[in-house]
């Protein structure tokens, strides 16, 4: 009860401050007010207009407005999001573009579960549909699941994508973005001794902590200072009584947008004081470079306690995955059974979450993987999020990774049953796509 109370708090403080800057804004927006022009309305009024959207948007899931793609063809072609699996903490989705052939590349990508929404990869996706066919890992907000549904640990997170994996077959190219590197990588192995027909063609880990030891950040040492019962003591939480999962464990949403925050305390409010600023003198608009960053930086959601409390214990303190020790479903997982598919790392060269020597760590761990398939590029001068979205991922890491794909597109999957008559048409489509760029 103690938790469910807190959490609650916790809400009742964001819809507080998002009804103060509602009742602010149309109070100061009165038009009798122009009987006395005094700058303090103007200001008022804009402080409330970007409260209120900013304590709103905390707890709604974006959109991923992507409407359309151009093809091949030269027209635009309209994207519709189709859910292809769902599960109960988490769904694969497809963009569908509409009148377009099938491409020849088709790639999974894997969103991490890390308090932000798989919208996070909004511009990633849009850069890869002109040219690949696009999943994505769309996982749920834990305060929306029932506790009845049971629990969702890391384990369950890799048993998710080998289900996710084996419905979209062995001739897909995953691309895991940060936290769920070290898990699409267990996956993969997972697949290489249960089910090898299944594995993907190539796996590509971004920014991911395969190995937190090998070059220490601020959550690497946040990891080792803090026992796990002190973790759960000051994050855990139950959800509260206006959601569907009321009672369930997690680690709320807003505690780590909290935290995320206040690592850039300086930097933020002088955005918001910048923003209300333009918004007082007319210079403000709806879709501006402020509200398209804080729109989805602010959305935010709950992660499941066991996944989070899991993900800490067994792949940063415990370093299963970097140990070669991870278990799943009492099945222990040995990445050196990989051996049919090609792994690509990317770091960026100033990533202060998962720092450069982290992600590379995979290549030593896949050592059933010829050397000829194995590749890493470090981007200079790259951040965390510059690594797969923005200049850095659309300039230079795209093209490499779009590469990397189409290099490794023939090689074969051990006990993968397909004809030659299905395969050869994508293969010369493929080929054909590579001449081209």
């Amino acid at each position: 009860m103690k938790t469910i109370m807190s959490y609650d708090l916790m809400e009742t403080f964001r819809n507080t401050n998002e009804w103060m800057g509602a009742s602010a804004r149309a109070m100061a927006s009165y038009p009798v007010w122009g009987l006395a022009p005094h700058p303090m309305f103007k200001i008022m009024s804009a402080w409330g207009r970007v409260t209120e959207r900013s304590f709103a948007r905390m707890v709604i899931k974006p959109d991923w407005g992507i409407h359309a793609v151009t093809a091949e063809d030269g027209r635009d072609h309209l994207v519709e999001v189709e859910s292809v699996l769902d599960k109960p903490f988490g769904s694969l989705i497809r963009f569908n573009v509409q009148g377009r052939e099938p491409m020849a590349r088709r790639i999974l990508l894997v969103a991490p579960m890390s308090g932000h929404y798989a919208t996070l990869l909004r511009s990633t996706v849009a850069s890869l549909l002109p040219d690949a066919d696009v999943w994505v890992t769309d996982w749920h907000n834990a305060r929306d699941i029932p506790v009845s549904m049971g629990k969702f640990d890391i384990e369950d997170y890799t048993l998710y994508l080998v289900d996710f994996m084996k419905a979209l077959g062995p001739d897909i190219n995953v691309i895991a973005v940060c936290q769920p590197a070290p898990l699409a990588l267990a996956a993969t192995a997972y697949l290489a001794e249960e089910e090898p027909a299944a594995q993907p063609r190539t796996l590509t880990l971004i920014g991911g902590p395969i190995d937190p030891d090998a070059a220490a950040t601020e959550v690497t040492d946040f990891g080792r200072r803090v026992t796990m019962g002190q973790l759960e003591q000051m994050v855990i939480q139950r959800v509260g009584f206006k959601f569907k999962g009321a009672g369930r464990l997690v680690y709320p949403g807003l505690m780590q947008l909290a935290s995320f925050i206040s690592m850039n305390m300086d930097k933020h409010a002088q955005a918001f004081q910048d923003k209300i600023w333009k918004e007082a003198t007319g210079e403000g608009s709806d879709h501006d470079k402020h509200y398209r960053f804080y729109d989805e930086y602010l959305a935010v959601m709950d992660m499941t306690a066991e996944f989070y409390l899991s993900t800490v214990e067994r792949v940063f303190k415990g370093l299963e995955i970097a140990q070669n020790q991870f278990v799943v479903a009492g099945k222990p997982v040995d990445i050196g059974k990989i051996t049919a598919v090609a792994v690509k790392t990317v770091e960026g060269e100033k990533d202060d979450i998962s720092a450069p020597g982290q992600c590379v760590a995979a290549l030593d761990l896949c050592t059933g993987v010829p050397e000829s398939m194995k590749q890493q590029h470090l981007e200079p001068d790259a951040g965390h999020y510059g690594i797969f979205a923005g200049s850095h991922w659309r300039n230079n890491i795209r093209p490499l990774v779009l590469e990397f794909i189409d290099e490794n597109a023939d090689n074969p999957v051990p006990g993968a049953k397909v004809q030659a008559a299905t395969v050869t048409p994508i293969r010369k489509k493929r080929v054909k796509q590579a001449e081209a760029s």
